[in-house]
């Protein structure tokens, strides 16, 4: 027997949604309907964090208490008006992921039981060249959002000082994403580089509060800053994307202005659409102006420190330190 499903209007272009009546978010409730709906209501910004860009989808078939399926390569059976981009691993393989290109695709995924979206910081023109830099403020255990807040005042200040414009959001748990526009001229490593530089120099800064230290157990209660998220083949949840807890809670952009009243648990599903209804995208400028990350390069350079260990499913890079966690390393290590 066919399952039933319902049609809904995505930016013009009807969208099936199979088993609408589907919980997916048990805490609150909420429907697969739900889910299509949302990104729908907030396609305006839901697509500006996602157009053109190479999108992993982390899909939830059965909601979000089963496993995720962390999906790299777009279904073979898709529509004709979706998009495709190759892509390139670290490992040297590729593959054809999903390129965003308008709302109805962010629908067609929804449909899919895609939770949350997960691009790459490169347009699908220029694979090889970001466009964003990331700046992930991670709370580690014994920290939370309070504590990741103060580290953004300090990435706000550092990023006013180098002439850059940054754009935070929640990053739907207890941390925050800043994004920043950047030139497309550097490759993966070179952004990578300036990501670490500018994390360096926001531990220098807030040195209580901040570590830029890879191996978990040397981080201690602190807020890491992930600096591997602007390595190839790693992403972060897009700005509006909703998060696969039982919650439904999302990652949503903010001002800075609003970021020391905010309350990331006030953000869901049902609550973000009339905000952005209200305020529209509070991101909407963040493709105005893009810059330069040759200062960031040169601090990187200038501070002798040299490379940090990659994630552990990375071939070996050169220039990087022995990738072997503290407490096991041996002494020739």
């Amino acid at each position: 027997m066919p399952s039933p499903y319902i049609e809904l209007d995505a930016g013009g272009r009807a969208v099936k949604v199979t088993n609408p009546d589907k919980i997916y978010f048990p805490a609150i409730g909420a429907t697969k309907r739900e889910l299509v709906e949302y990104y729908i209501a907030v396609g305006e910004g839901a697509l500006r964090a996602l157009r053109d860009r190479p999108t992993y989808l982390k899909r939830h078939p059965d909601g979000v208490q089963t496993d995720a399926i962390y999906q790299k390569r777009i279904p073979p059976k898709h529509p004709d008006w979706l998009q495709t981009v190759t892509i390139r691993f670290p490992s040297g393989r590729s593959a054809d992921a999903l390129r965003v290109t308008e709302v109805a695709a962010i629908a067609y995924c929804a449909n899919l039981a895609t939770i949350d979206f997960h691009p790459w910081p490169t347009r699908s023109d220029d694979v090889e060249h970001p466009d964003e830099l990331r700046i992930d403020i991670d709370p580690q255990p014994g920290t939370g959002f309070d504590q990741a807040r103060e580290v953004a005042y300090a990435v706000r200040d550092l990023l006013g000082e180098l002439g850059m414009r940054g754009f935070p959001k929640t990053s739907g748990n207890r941390g925050i994403h800043v994004n920043v526009r950047i030139e497309r001229r550097w490759t993966f490593t070179e952004v990578r580089y300036a990501a670490i530089a500018f994390a360096r120099e926001v531990e220098r800064r807030v040195p209580a509060l901040a570590t830029t230290a890879w191996w978990k157990e040397e981080r201690g209660e602190k807020v890491f800053i992930d600096y591997n998220q602007n390595a190839r083949d790693r992403t972060v949840a897009s700005a509006y994307s909703v998060r696969a807890k039982p919650e439904a809670p999302v990652s949503t952009p903010v001002t800075w202005e609003e970021l020391p009243a905010v309350d990331p648990a006030a953000f869901d599903i049902r609550t973000v659409p009339g905000r952005f209804a209200e305020l529209g995208d509070v991101h909407r400028e963040i493709d105005d102006e893009s810059y330069s990350i040759a200062p960031l390069l040169d601090l990187y350079a200038d501070g002798g420190e040299g490379d940090m260990p990659y994630p552990p499913n990375y071939p070996k890079m050169p220039g990087e330190p022995k990738r072997v966690q503290p407490s096991k390393a041996r002494p020739e290590d």
